[in-house]
């Protein structure tokens, strides 16, 4: 990759996590291209520079947050071989996420995505799926391995690990972040862990299996 390009890359992630910051705190409607210069400390001529206009930025935003969801992905399959922890370690990286980004929940529930534009929806309906999928590509090899049910279909649980985070994360930003997120991740992974482990019929049928071979 040339030397200019990377530069550029750079310089597209620093104009969007700026705007993801300055939504937190003024909403997609307050963004403004201006506003986006002044808090990098930039010219807005240097923003048109990279984004012709301001939905070219909230495309990026959401650019941005697919990429580090999925670059959590990539990093918990790294740590650990163990399908649980990595799916724990996924669920709490997701709420660190949020927690250092309050502006990714007030873009992903905004009336500009939500009523807006039909491309832009099926941009985040498809970054969704995406990190959904990766999880169910998780929860398949704990069930190759396993360590989770067979008889749970792996896009379910996805959606049902998903629901893990969304609910509380609204609580905690609908309260100003008096309603303890992570606490509730916590407790709440318990009991997903819970219902996602094998029967002990199930694995006892494995273990005999084993026993056969």
């Amino acid at each position: 990759m040339g030397t200019q390009k990377l530069e550029t890359e750079v310089r597209r992630r620093q104009i969007a996590q700026a705007a993801l910051s300055l939504v937190a705190s003024h909403g997609l409607k307050g963004l403004t291209i201006a506003g986006i210069a002044g808090h990098i400390g930039l010219v807005p001529s240097a923003i048109y520079r990279h984004f012709k206009n301001k939905d070219q930025v909230i495309d990026a935003i959401f650019d941005l947050v697919r990429e580090r969801l999925l670059g959590n992905v990539q990093m918990v399959t790294q740590e650990t071989a163990n399908i649980l922890d990595r799916l724990k370690r996924l669920l709490m990286l997701h709420i660190q996420l949020i927690r250092e980004n309050r502006g990714i929940l007030r873009v992903a529930f905004s009336e500009e995505v939500m009523s807006g534009p039909p491309p832009r929806k099926a941009k985040v309906y498809a970054m969704v799926r995406a990190y959904l999928q990766e999880v169910a590509e998780i929860v398949h090899q704990g069930q190759e391995a396993g360590v989770i049910r067979t008889d749970l279909e792996p896009n379910m649980v996805a959606v049902a690990f998903l629901g893990l985070i969304q609910p509380a994360a609204i609580l905690w930003q609908l309260s100003g972040g008096e309603f303890e997120v992570t606490d509730q991740a916590e407790r709440a992974w318990e009991i997903f862990a819970a219902g996602i482990a094998p029967k002990d019929d199930q694995s006892n049928q494995g273990a005999l299996g084993k026993e056969d071979e």
